[in-house]
């Protein structure tokens, strides 16, 4: 009986643990200070950006507050608690490579790469977006 005990014991906090797993990239983020946020689901891919469905379901995609400008992500590699992106302007003209990095359990962590600056409207100019820009997880209520 003790060992069934344990035994229960043990497959219940791996699920506990699977599931937080299942939600690292699953989420909403948001940079205060650049007013961007990401809205992702690299596991099932169905992301649909608002006014532009025509895309279909994708990983997920950058935005910007009170704009329907955006950068779609094309495709992604999730290799434990970092993520590899291909990311595309929405007018397709320009496209890069990054990584997002889950540094704990709110603070996520977006790194550039190779190809274009990313790039955002802000009042009626381009703002480029720092090489490494922090994204926090907002509590949930």
């Amino acid at each position: 009986m003790r060992s069934i005990i344990i035994f229960l014991s043990i497959l219940w906090s791996c699920a506990i643990h699977a599931q937080n797993d299942s939600s690292t990239f699953h989420t909403y983020l948001y940079n205060k200070e650049y007013k961007v946020y990401l809205r992702i689901n690299f596991y099932d891919q169905d992301v649909i950006i608002p006014d532009q469905d025509l895309l279909g379901p994708l990983p997920g995609y950058l935005g910007k507050e009170h704009n329907s400008f955006c950068w779609p992500i094309v495709s992604v590699e999730v290799k434990g608690k970092k993520a590899h992106l291909q990311m595309v302007n929405d007018y397709g003209s320009e496209d890069l490579e990054a990584t997002l990095t889950r540094e704990n359990d709110s603070i996520y962590i977006l790194k550039q790469g190779k190809g274009s600056v990313l790039k955002v409207p802000n009042n009626n100019k381009w703002q480029k977006l720092p090489n490494v820009l922090p994204f926090v997880r907002p509590k949930r209520q």
